[in-house]
């Protein structure tokens, strides 16, 4: 039997830090996770349409996309979506972990990306979510 795979939403207006995201956490975070499948969004109309599609397991916000910023789409996001997929939002700066906080976001990252700890988090965040699936 084949495992599932994970699909993560990459949101930035810049391609560079979307591949950077996708590389620090890698095709499998953690050995008892499945692949992970990335979907790649330069704007918000394309996350919006993905995360109401449903088909998100988790998406990672770069807090600093232009002209709107990840923090503020999570927040939006976490407010407007019933059973939202967890969200981890990127931040260039330790000081605006707060600000993420605020989002709601699940997790924070910091640039630049530390790979382990960025598939650590990635990893924690997909485990949080898990919840037994009962079949009647």
């Amino acid at each position: 039997m084949s495992e599932q795979s994970t699909r993560i939403l990459v949101f930035s207006h810049r391609p560079e830090v979307r591949e950077s995201i996708i590389t620090a956490v890698g095709r499998r975070p953690a050995t008892d996770l499945g692949r992970v499948d990335y979907v790649e969004a330069a704007g918000v109309a394309d996350v919006l349409a993905e995360m109401d599609e449903g088909a998100v397991d988790l998406a990672i916000l770069d807090g600093e996309a232009q002209p709107t910023g990840g923090i503020g789409l999570c927040r939006q996001l976490k407010n407007e979506i019933d059973d939202c997929p967890p969200i981890v939002v990127a931040v260039r700066r330790k000081d605006d972990r707060w600000l993420a906080t605020w989002s709601q976001a699940d997790a924070v990252l910091v640039h630049p990306l530390d790979p382990l700890t960025a598939a650590e988090t990635v990893a924690d965040v997909l485990r949080a979510r898990r919840v037994p699936v009962v079949r009647g």
